[in-house]
């Protein structure tokens, strides 16, 4: 298979195998400039690796319908109002799975990452905004059209600054705990942006190591509010700003062991992804493995 997982600054893609093995990857930059720009460049990606895979799987930061099989909106791409799967089937000829970034990270962590032996696993990746992805019982869950697991847009400050891109909603975990909010915190401390910021968090800069702690303490709050619905056995954080680790996961933890219920507290484990940036593709792949399987 071909996998594709579509950021707001490069599509990434690679040939994937049934156990989730990864080879040829390669990226381009993700065009902002117009819907069309943005498909031919999803074409070409397909077609810059080797003919004959049997299917493509695509993630893209974007909320699916999945019944009426249409891309609702979408953040940090230029795509709405299309069916991206029939769209992308009929140009290059072979069945095409499309589902939102977070879904698709979420399974290739199940199956390969830090959710391996789980039933009940979320992920939350942290990016410029906050996607997610939920296992529940054993199944990738995705709500009645498809649309779910957007839990980057849990509120988790009722006053807060509105959200945006699209969202009519105010204090949401993505527009306070993303890399987006890594970002302005960095600049308020005279550095560059987010990397900058965990950069110096790991040299040992007491104002970083602060700041990232209190982007933690946020994180964990919206934690808090998956470990009471779902009681899940393992959240893992992963995408670009994830790389903090420990610099925002321990203040996560502190705040998910005192305010979250029994016994959702105790059993849950707070971890950092494993699979790294190759998350998306991996799960797109095997996403469109999970298709052929349902035609079949």
């Amino acid at each position: 298979m071909i996998g594709i997982d579509v950021g707001g600054t490069k599509i990434a893609s690679g040939l994937v195998s049934e156990d989730g093995s990864l080879a040829a990857a390669n990226e381009r930059p993700t065009p902002q400039g117009s819907q069309q720009a943005f498909l031919d460049a999803l074409e070409d990606a397909v077609r810059g690796h080797p003919e004959g895979v049997a299917a493509v799987g695509v993630g893209v930061p974007s909320r699916i319908d999945q019944v009426a099989h249409r891309v609702v909106a979408s953040v940090h791409a230029p795509l709405a109002g299309i069916d991206l799967a029939g769209y992308l089937g009929e140009r290059l000829g072979v069945p095409v799975f499309v589902d939102n970034d977070g879904n698709v990270a979420g399974i290739a962590e199940w199956q390969l990452g830090a959710g391996r032996g789980t039933r009940d696993f979320v992920m939350l990746t942290l990016g410029t905004g906050i996607g997610g992805g939920l296992i529940l019982d054993g199944h990738p869950y995705r709500g009645a059209r498809g649309a779910g697991a957007e839990l980057g847009h849990m509120v988790v400050d009722v006053n807060g600054p509105p959200c945006g891109d699209g969202c009519p909603g105010r204090g949401h975990l993505e527009t306070l705990a993303s890399g987006r909010a890594a970002d302005r915190v960095a600049h308020e401390l005279g550095l560059a942006d987010g990397r900058a910021l965990v950069d110096a968090g790991r040299d040992g800069d007491s104002r970083a190591v602060e700041a990232l702690g209190g982007i933690g303490r946020i994180l964990g709050q919206g934690m808090v509010t998956i470990v009471n619905v779902f009681v899940p056995e393992v959240i893992a954080v992963g995408g670009g700003f994830g790389r903090a680790g420990e610099l925002i996961l321990g203040s996560a933890r502190e705040v998910v062991a005192t305010e979250a219920l029994d016994p959702g507290r105790h059993a849950v484990r707070i971890v950092q992804a494993e699979l790294g940036a190759e998350a998306g593709v991996i799960g797109a792949g095997l996403s469109a493995f999970e298709l052929l399987h349902a035609r079949a």
